[in-house]
């Protein structure tokens, strides 16, 4: 059974932030000071690679509670390397991240069932499989609406 996420985001009115929604959840991003931004929370490429992170810690949880692996604790250090100018309209430089490192720290017992967890994580994570492979992004609707007060 297929599964949709549907979100909102919205300026904030505040320098590049915007408030983005879920669920009742609420996020902040936004840009540094040197970029143009209010530095209120980070930046939407730092949020992608949280979200990695995160996919990968939760997914090393649900397989090691459903393989009974003896799993303590899970930590994820994540970066990734982007050049502005790829962004700015350098066509010789791609806009979006160019490599991503994960480096995996699992709190278990057994290392040989703590890197076969690892390895599974990785080749499961939804956020993963979404970077590594083209997923198509189609905008559906640009709905223009006339600015507060006219």
């Amino acid at each position: 059974m297929k599964s949709s996420s549907s979100i909102e985001v919205s300026s904030t009115g505040e320098g590049l932030q915007v408030k983005a929604r879920c669920r009742g959840f609420e996020i902040t991003f936004d840009e540094s000071e040197d970029m143009g931004g209010t530095n209120a929370g980070m930046n939407p490429v730092e949020g992608l690679l949280c979200s990695l992170g995160a996919c990968q810690s939760i997914a090393a949880m649900i397989f090691a509670h459903a393989q009974q692996i003896p799993l303590e604790g899970v930590g994820m250090e994540v970066e990734g390397d982007i050049d502005p100018e790829g962004f700015m309209g350098n066509p010789d430089i791609r806009n979006g991240l160019q490599e991503v490192r994960c480096k995996v720290r699992l709190a278990c017992g057994d290392e040989d069932a703590a890197r076969k967890l690892a390895a599974l994580a990785g080749e499961r994570c939804p956020v993963g499989d979404s970077l590594k492979n083209p997923v198509p992004l189609v905008c559906t609707e640009v709905v223009v609406e006339a600015p507060a007060g006219e």
